[in-house]
């Protein structure tokens, strides 16, 4: 497994549960709004932050599409 699926998993299983929902749930969301893959290749980003600021990129991905912009 690379490194990149196992941290995917880790922040798919963290989100669903801070969400209150299941993986699947949430999986089929993010492929919904067409999301999954910005997500899984945000592993260089999303690994060296606090999960709350992935969350808080994610939920703007969920809303917009588009990755939070700092600065």
């Amino acid at each position: 497994m690379t490194n990149e699926l196992s941290f995917f998993l880790f922040l798919i299983e963290r989100y669903a549960d801070k969400k209150g929902k299941s993986t699947g749930e949430v999986l089929k969301e993010w492929d919904a709004k067409g999301i999954t893959d910005k997500i899984y290749n945000g592993y260089f980003e999303y690994h060296q932050e606090r999960l709350e600021n992935a969350f808080a990129d994610i939920d703007h991905l969920l809303r917009t599409g588009e990755h939070l912009v700092y600065g």
